[in-house]
């Protein structure tokens, strides 16, 4: 069947290449996963070049002391999706007991205290030195050039620069010179610079070109059958050492120990140290994955949230197709009670630990959360019952204030993306990068973490730690509880979709705790609905806030529903009169997702970007 279309209904041409087709949320990021692309570089080269400029450009929303996510398939292997693992753990030094002795009962949304083993530059450069073609000067040559030369300053980045900026001035100086040069806030469109981040990255460059050409093969098997090839890595594998271990690892260290302020109001020191830099290496995982409509969706391992979408998917499977119309009372509703049931499972039992992901999967174990959903919306946290297993029950607080702030004045938030309030407090936000190229490569990838908001900056580096480890509880007994050497249950959250073995879209989304509630109506309109990838990106959306949220301070709305005002007064209206407690969002605001998509039987591609702030781009030739 094909879904109801909202009328009049909003398009945008579909792209179709022989070169490669990316998408990513900045144009010049865009740019540059396209240029590598003509310039012969496969999917792989393209998308770490993307992912970097990305640092550069929307410092907001990202940065190298952050962490990413990616699902990949080869060109050799099409149907093998493959999980890349960007997420680092909690240092050694992050125990319950220390953050209690200083006073904390939540972990910070900004600070060191907040920060996890930063992870993203590893991964990327993983990717590079195993599955790219180029040399690792080639592929950053694109962001050393906008952080040495300068890029127009996007407005979100000063409305998000303005939020924090007294937080800057009096507690975090360091970032205050690097964000706020000469005492003033960067006009949009004004050429920025991060001559430090530049260094930065020509010293990992140059680390590379100092290495032993004669080192063996990354497998330690001496065998060197291209030389040329085995230089490569050899030259990419001693930036990473340079990175772990190197002039990055000490300046990280050294930036922790000086007290700052977090946003629980108080001072501390971090603990990361250099053990815990050395002791991480980025790496490969299978896919977690469901069967859906002839399709299979390829997501991370329950360390990530990525696993309550195919929960999701397993629940629908067993509703007839006009209950899964997002753009109906009907459809919504049924995709919002069966969401909130995926969701309460996360919480309940998700974590980098041991987790009964094929139960939670099963068809008789989803049978059973189907059947809770009726005709009104749920205002209860409903995690299912595994055998054996204790559902953990979070906080269910509806707001939070820490006691160092309270009778204090913790309101402003910003408008922009993450949300911050002047003491830090995040929201959170991310960027996504999509790439395929004409041999079959694929990659869907979201990094994230190290705003510019999240601590106070590195001035030799130019950039500052990431705050995942606000993901992890304090309370004992959780699957998230926070434990030094586990990772934080992140939110990044890319797809790989398949059909008849092989991959045939990319796709993700910043958006926090929103980033699968809104790629599922995309799956559901493109899998069952007939819409193309850029209809399916442009129709209206929605999302539940009926679950504690991932990021400080971990609040949740019960039965709550954050709707696009596009769903049309009667829709929105329906779900108001089943019980949903609804949020208008206006017109163009939830959802902002990119996709690339490859038929394997014509080799035609297609990307597909989100439209809403001018945020997303997609190319291809």
């Amino acid at each position: 069947m094909e879904f109801t279309r909202p009328d009049p209904f909003t398009t945008r041409p579909t792209l179709q290449g022989t070169f490669g087709m990316s998408a990513s949320t900045h144009w010049l990021a865009t740019a540059a996963t396209q240029a590598v692309l003509e310039r012969g570089g496969n999917a792989f080269d393209a998308a770490t070049a993307g992912a970097f400029v990305l640092h550069v450009v929307e410092p907001h929303l990202n940065g190298p002391g952050g962490d990413m996510t990616g699902v990949f398939v080869t060109a050799e292997e099409p149907g093998k999706p493959v999980v890349l693992m960007g997420q680092g753990p909690a240092p050694a030094g992050a125990t319950v007991e220390h953050y209690l002795a200083e006073g904390l009962d939540l972990v910070p949304g900004s600070g060191a205290l907040a920060s996890a083993v930063p992870a993203a530059v590893d991964a990327w450069l993983l990717l590079l030195r195993d599955h790219g073609t180029w040399e690792l000067g080639e592929v950053l040559e694109f962001a050393i050039g906008y952080a040495r030369d300068g890029h127009p300053m996007l407005g979100r980045v000063g409305t998000t620069i303005a939020a924090v900026a007294a937080l800057f001035q009096t507690h975090w100086p360091t970032s205050a010179e690097l964000w706020m040069p000469g005492g003033r806030i960067p006009a949009e469109g004004e050429l920025v610079r991060n001559p430090a981040y530049a260094r930065t990255l020509q010293r990992l460059v140059a680390a590379g070109d100092a290495a032993d050409a004669g080192t063996v093969d990354s497998a330690g098997s001496g065998t060197r059958a291209n030389p040329r090839e085995s230089s490569r890595v050899s030259r990419i594998d001693a930036a990473r050492r340079e990175w772990r271990e190197g002039f990055v690892a000490k300046a990280m260290v050294d930036s922790v120990q000086v007290p700052h302020r977090h946003s629980s109001g108080t001072d501390h020191r971090g603990v990361l140290a250099l053990e815990d830099l050395a002791g991480f290496e980025a790496g490969y995982e299978p896919a977690a994955t469901v069967e859906f409509r002839g399709h299979t969706i390829a997501k991370t391992g329950p360390w990530g949230q990525g696993p309550a979408l195919l929960q999701t998917l397993a629940i629908l499977e067993g509703f007839d197709d006009r209950h899964l119309d997002p753009s109906t009372e009907l459809g919504a509703h049924t995709i919002l009670e069966a969401q909130k049931l995926a969701l309460a499972d996360r919480e309940a039992y998700y974590g980098d630990t041991d987790v009964p992901l094929e139960f939670l999967l099963s068809a008789e174990y989803c049978a059973g959360r189907r059947a809770l959903i009726g005709e009104r919306a749920s205002h209860e946290f409903r995690p299912g019952a595994v055998p054996g297993r204790e559902p953990y029950q979070p906080p269910l607080r509806t707001h939070y204030t820490p006691p160092a702030l309270v009778g204090a004045d913790s309101a402003g938030l910003g408008a922009g993306e993450p949300t911050v309030a002047p003491s830090g407090e995040t929201r959170g936000d991310t960027c996504h990068i999509d790439v395929v190229d004409r041999w079959g490569n694929m990659v869907s990838a979201t990094p994230s973490g190290g705003w510019l908001q999240s601590s106070p900056a590195i001035p030799e580096l130019g950039f500052c730690l990431g705050t995942r480890l606000q993901m992890t509880w304090l309370e004992p007994g959780t699957p998230s509880t926070l434990t030094p050497g586990k990772r934080p249950r992140t939110t990044l959250t890319p797809t790989l979709v398949l059909r008849d073995g092989q991959a045939v879209t990319a796709l993700g989304s910043p958006g926090g705790d929103q980033q699968d509630q809104w790629q599922l109506p995309y799956l559901l309109r493109t899998i069952i609905g007939g819409y193309s990838p850029q209809q399916a990106v442009d129709a209206p959306t929605f999302h539940t806030t009926s679950m504690p949220g991932s990021f400080w301070p971990r609040t949740w709305e019960p039965g709550g529903a954050v709707v696009e005002d596009r769903m049309g007064e009667d829709v929105i209206a329906g779900l108001e009169r089943r019980g949903h407690v609804v949020t208008r969002a206006g017109g163009w605001t939830l959802g902002r997702l990119s996709a690339v998509v490859r038929d394997p039987s014509t080799g035609v591609l297609q990307a597909a970007a989100n439209p809403r702030g001018a945020q997303g781009y997609a190319a291809g030739r």
